[in-house]
């Protein structure tokens, strides 16, 4: 199960974000109900140069309040926060966040799977083991992502800590793309621009939600039976 999440205050402040589940729907729910709420109490109580630490802090307190539920599941995730002219872009899992820069596709997100280096080091320094079954990398041969929400079962190796993007936006950042990697285990970043950049970059009217389904139509056409949720944040919007 995929929830998609959006907030917006005055065109000042937003956060938006995509939550893919695995082993339920429980977790997604939770983390797209809780996690805007509790990186805002953070950021609100830090200055400015603190809020990576505040959006860190917002993901770990979401993950605790959750595994006080006594549910089982997990959820990846990618969120973007808006903020006086800032866009801080975090993830944990293999949800993902590309730029179109002018026109380029720029990953504001790195993947954590157990394939990683320093994500597999990680595992095994914790004494966990990571494997490969079937071609896919999995931690104690369950789990193929290696940062997400809950999994009770597997908390000492799958944190939900993030890993977090800032930078200022700039009339060439034209807009965003958040999906799950139902999306990008079958179409290319740069392939995701070119598809949504016509509908959206010197337009009338943008067309974002038409640009959505027809990457979801592009990934089932090329075989994705995994949860598809793809969202497009226009940037111009928030311009300082």
């Amino acid at each position: 199960m995929t929830v998609l999440f959006f907030f917006c205050l005055l065109l000042l402040q937003a956060f938006f974000g995509v939550f893919d589940g695995h082993g339920g729907g429980k977790a997604a729910e939770f983390v797209a109900n809780n996690l805007d709420r509790n990186i805002m109490k953070e950021v609100m109580s830090r200055c400015e140069e603190e809020i990576i630490e505040a959006v860190k802090d917002g993901y770990l307190s979401t993950d605790a309040g959750f595994l006080k539920e006594d549910l089982s599941g997990g959820t990846c995730s990618v969120t973007a926060m808006i903020r006086n002219g800032n866009l801080v872009v975090s993830n944990a899992g293999d949800c993902r966040a590309v730029l179109s820069r002018g026109g380029v596709a720029e990953a504001l997100t790195d993947d954590h799977r157990p394939s990683r280096k320093d994500e597999r080091d990680r595992i095994e320094n914790q004494g966990g083991y990571v494997d490969c079954c079937n071609g896919v990398w999995r931690i104690q041969g369950s789990l193929a992502v290696s940062r997400a929400f809950g999994d009770r079962h597997l908390k000492q190796w799958v944190v939900a800590e993030p890993e977090t993007t800032l930078l200022r936006i700039i009339p060439e950042c034209e807009f965003l793309i958040l999906a799950s990697d139902g999306l990008w285990d079958k179409v290319s970043m740069q392939e995701a621009v070119d598809v949504v950049r016509p509908s959206c970059i010197g337009v009338d009217k943008s067309e974002s939600i038409s640009a959505c389904k027809r990457l979801v139509d592009l990934s089932v056409m090329r075989g994705s039976i995994d949860d598809i949720s793809v969202m497009v944040i226009l940037l111009a919007h928030f311009l300082p």
